[in-house]
């Protein structure tokens, strides 16, 4: 699907961060995987997994219970 989205003139992100902002929300929310996420910012996978931390988004996707699992293993 190709998308248009009208920006506000006074946001000052690149095409590339706006991209990578939903890339990285949808793989946070379990939307899509890091290889579909990489490709729709136009990336290799590996580089999406190095950079999406950046745009507040973890790689370990756990939910609470997964978290205390680990946590007590520990």
């Amino acid at each position: 699907m190709t998308l248009q989205l009208d920006v506000p003139k006074g946001l000052e992100l690149s095409e590339f961060d706006i991209i990578m902002n939903l890339a990285a929300k949808l793989f946070d929310r379990g939307l899509v995987s890091s290889g579909q996420a990489a490709k729709m910012v136009g990336i290799s996978k590996r580089t999406f997994i190095e950079i999406v931390g950046n745009y507040g988004v973890s790689i370990f996707q756990y939910d609470e219970d997964e978290f205390e699992k680990e946590l007590e293993n520990l």
